[in-house]
């Protein structure tokens, strides 16, 4: 098992345990392959909820340059809806888990 399919179990377990999300194991693959080598850094592979500048990362990077969204306020509070499904009190929310939920929101797994 290479360190990348480890990576991606880890993140449908998250998704199940702490989302109560069964994840569609073929979107969530390309989510993580679209992250490129960012999943094996332990600062770049995690998103803070409380850091508005991380959060504006994820909106800017994800939501509007790579799933064509058009900046609004649905976007904060789809971000907000995602950091609450996750666990605020969770320290460790996984970006690949963040964007698949993300994804999954706006139904655009089309993207990918």
């Amino acid at each position: 098992m290479s360190k990348r399919d480890e990576l991606i179990a880890k993140y449908a377990a998250d998704l199940k345990e702490k989302c109560g999300v069964n994840p569609d194991m073929d979107l969530l693959t390309k989510v993580t392959v679209g992250l490129g080598p960012s999943i094996y850094n332990a600062d770049s592979s995690t998103v803070s909820g409380s850091d508005e500048s991380e959060l504006a990362t994820v909106k800017n990077n994800y939501l509007i340059k790579k799933l064509g969204l058009k900046d609004s306020a649905d976007l904060d509070k789809a971000i907000a809806s995602v950091m609450d499904t996750y666990g605020q009190s969770n320290r460790n929310k996984y970006r690949a888990v963040v964007y698949y939920l993300l994804c999954k929101h706006f139904n655009k797994a089309s993207v990918y």
